[in-house]
């Protein structure tokens, strides 16, 4: 049977780099199946729907939160490069990588710490060929997901609302992503050191400060300069 030389140029590369991968790391570390762990996710959040729509409404509350409430306290407030601007649209970009930043260390704290402590679900995958880097790719995968997701959201009531008016708004997106990714992989790190629910006080210690202090809700130049350049 003649055989596509063509195919397998294009094969070739993939199977090579991907049994390099397995060769490098540890045996029973990684045997390249995370993608698994996600569909077994997206599979559970399928029956568990409502609470994955209700993040959806986050960004509506948030925005028309600000939109009527202290929009109508401040009016305008000067942006980037000096220019004059509404609050809403002053803050929404920074509340875009809230919610990013949110749902990504939220899902991945909360969410294994459960699957951890008390449905004993990573005991069982780890009784499969599955090692445990497929579960850490896999869980910081879905929280990059529904990270994703809730950004769209959030990015389709801005554009609802008027408050991307520049061609650059195309890279919200990207660095929405971006934020999404390194908080999931914060998260699935962190959650290693938890040992009872109580230890989540630490979680809010450091989220919540980022939040109120991370200038989302004013400019930075209201802080010192030492505090700027740092």
């Amino acid at each position: 049977m003649p055989v596509d030389l063509a195919d397998t140029r294009s094969v070739a590369p993939q199977a090579f780099r991907h049994a390099l991968t397995l060769r490098v790391l540890p045996p029973g570390l990684y045997v390249g199946r995370a993608r698994m762990l996600v569909e077994r996710s997206f599979l559970v959040s399928k029956r568990m729907w409502l609470t994955i729509v209700s993040g959806f409404f986050e960004p509506l509350f948030y925005l028309v939160a600000f939109q009527v409430g202290f929009g109508r306290l401040v009016s305008t407030v000067i942006g980037p490069g000096g220019h004059s601007m509404s609050y809403v649209a002053f803050v929404a970009p920074g509340l875009l990588a809230s919610s990013a930043m949110n749902g990504a260390i939220y899902d991945s704290t909360f969410n294994v710490f459960f699957k951890f402590k008390y449905a004993k679900l990573y005991d069982g995958i780890l009784a499969t060929p599955m090692g445990p880097l497929d579960v850490a790719m896999g869980e910081i995968s879905w929280a990059l997901i529904r990270g994703g997701l809730y950004s769209v959201a959030f990015i389709v009531v801005m554009l609802a609302m008027g408050l991307i008016t520049s061609i650059w708004g195309v890279l919200l997106l990207p660095a929405a992503l971006l934020v999404a990714f390194a908080f999931a992989a914060i998260g699935m790190a962190g959650v290693t050191f938890l040992r009872s629910v109580t230890d989540f006080d630490w979680v809010f210690v450091v989220v919540i400060p980022m939040f109120l202090f991370s200038t989302s809700f004013y400019p930075l130049s209201v802080y010192p300069r030492a505090i700027q350049i740092a």
